[in-house]
C-alpha cells in the first residue's frame, strides 16, 4: 500500500484511473445536472468503500475543469484525456483548482493518521480564499468525509453553509449515516450501487487481474461488487483470513486457542493496518449476519446482544489506534467474545 495516498496494492490512484465501470446513471445525471446551470455545489457521493466514488468524483471533476462553462459542457462525461493539460494537472496533483482532502501522513511516523485532521480542513479555506487565474471552478473532493474527526467536521459545515462562488465539493462516504445530519442536509445525495459481475470483471481485467472457473466465481462472490475488497482477498491475504476466521469459530478446547494465538499474530503485524480492517469488517459483517438470522429466528435477545457487539468493534480499534494499545490482545478479545455472545 502507498503510504501516502492510501492506495492498495495492484490499484490505479483514482487521479489517475482513466476508466470508470458501471455508474453510467451516476454520470449521465451528473452531466445533466451540471450543463443545467443549477447543479448543487456539493454532492455526497455515497455506497460501499471500492466501487469507484473516488474514480467518479476524480472524472467528474476533470469535466468540470475541463469545461468551465456548463452551457457548452458536452452531454456525457467520457474517459479523460491523458494528454491535455487538465488530465495531467490532476493526475499529478498539480491543479491550482482542485484540492483533495484526505487522511495526511503523520510526518513523524510516515504513517497516514486515523483521521482527516481541522489542519487540512484549513487548506481548504485557504484553497478558496484564493483567486482562481483561470476564473475556473474551484473544487474540493473530500475522501472520505468518513474520516473527520469532530473539529474537522464542523470546519467542513462552515464552509458548507456559505461557499465561494463558483465552488464546488465532492464529498465521498461509505457510511453517510455516521455524518453529521448538518452535513447530508447541505449535500445532494448520490448513491452508487455495487458493481455487477461483468463491471468488476472488466475493472479486473483493467488492472491486469483475471481468472475462470470457480476462483472467479468465489471471488466474485465474496467481493460484493468491490474492487478493493478484491485486491483485499487477492493481494493481502484476505482469503485465508477469512477461512482461518470460521476455523476459529468453529474450534473447540484447546485447538479453539492456538487457532485464535495464529489469527492475530497475522492481524497484529507491524503496518497490517489493511489486514485488521479487513478483518475487522468481515466480523462486523458475521456479527450483523447472525443478529439478522436471530431475530428472524425470534430471539430477539440474541440478536440484540450481536449488534451491540458489532457496533462496538470500531470504538475497540479507534481506542487501540489512539492510545497504541497492544493489537493481538484486542484481537483476541474480539475473537473471545465472538465466541461466548
Amino acid at each position: 500500500m502507498s503510504e501516502g495516498q492510501g492506495v492498495l496494492d495492484g490499484a490505479i490512484p483514482p487521479q489517475e484511473n482513466a476508466k470508470l465501470f458501471g455508474h453510467d446513471e451516476a454520470q449521465q445525471f451528473l452531466a445533466q445536472s451540471y450543463r443545467s446551470g443549477k447543479g448543487h455545489h456539493a454532492i455526497l457521493i455515497e455506497g460501499p468503500e471500492g466501487i469507484g466514488k473516488a474514480t467518479l468524483a476524480f472524472r467528474f471533476a476533470n469535466y468540470v475543469l475541463a469545461n468551465p462553462e456548463p452551457s457548452l459542457a458536452p452531454y456525457i462525461i467520457s474517459d479523460p484525456d491523458p494528454a491535455s493539460m487538465v488530465s495531467r494537472q490532476i493526475s499529478t496533483g498539480a491543479s491550482h483548482n482542485l484540492l483533495h482532502l484526505t487522511r495526511p501522513v503523520d510526518e513523524k511516523t510516515g504513517k497516514v493518521k486515523s483521521a482527516i485532521t481541522v489542519d487540512e480542513v484549513r487548506r481548504a479555506g485557504h484553497f478558496f480564499s484564493q483567486t482562481s487565474g483561470t476564473g475556473n471552478w474551484r473544487i474540493v473532493i473530500i475522501d472520505p468525509a468518513d474520516d473527520l474527526n469532530r473539529n474537522a467536521a464542523n470546519a467542513i459545515l462552515k464552509i458548507l453553509e456559505e461557499p465561494p462562488k463558483r465552488a464546488m465539493f465532492l464529498v465521498l462516504s461509505h457510511a453517510p449515516g455516521k455524518l453529521l445530519p448538518t452535513i447530508r442536509s447541505r449535500c445532494m445525495p448520490l448513491r452508487l450501487l455495487p458493481l455487477q459481475n461483468d463491471e468488476m470483471e472488466q475493472a479486473l481485467q483493467n488492472l491486469g487481474l483475471s481468472m475462470s472457473g470457480e476462483k472467479r466465481d468465489a471471488l466474485l462472490t465474496a467481493s460484493k461488487g468491490s474492487v478493493s475488497q478484491s485486491l483485499k482477498l487477492l493481494n493481502y491475504g484476505g482469503s485465508d483470513i477469512v477461512d482461518v476466521f470460521a476455523e476459529v469459530m468453529a474450534a473447540t478446547g484447546p485447538s479453539a486457542r492456538k487457532q485464535m494465538h495464529k489469527l492475530a499474530d497475522v492481524l497484529a503485524q507491524k503496518d497490517g493496518d489493511i489486514v485488521l480492517g479487513f478483518f475487522m469488517e468481515h466480523a462486523t459483517e458475521t456479527l450483523m449476519e447472525r443478529a439478522r438470522a436471530a431475530a428472524m429466528a425470534g430471539d430477539i435477545n440474541a440478536a440484540e446482544r450481536h449488534a451491540r457487539l458489532s457496533s462496538s468493534l470500531s470504538e475497540r480499534i479507534t481506542i487501540a489506534q489512539a492510545y497504541n494499545l497492544d493489537k493481538k490482545q484486542m484481537v483476541l478479545s474480539i475473537l473471545e467474545d465472538m465466541r461466548l455472545v
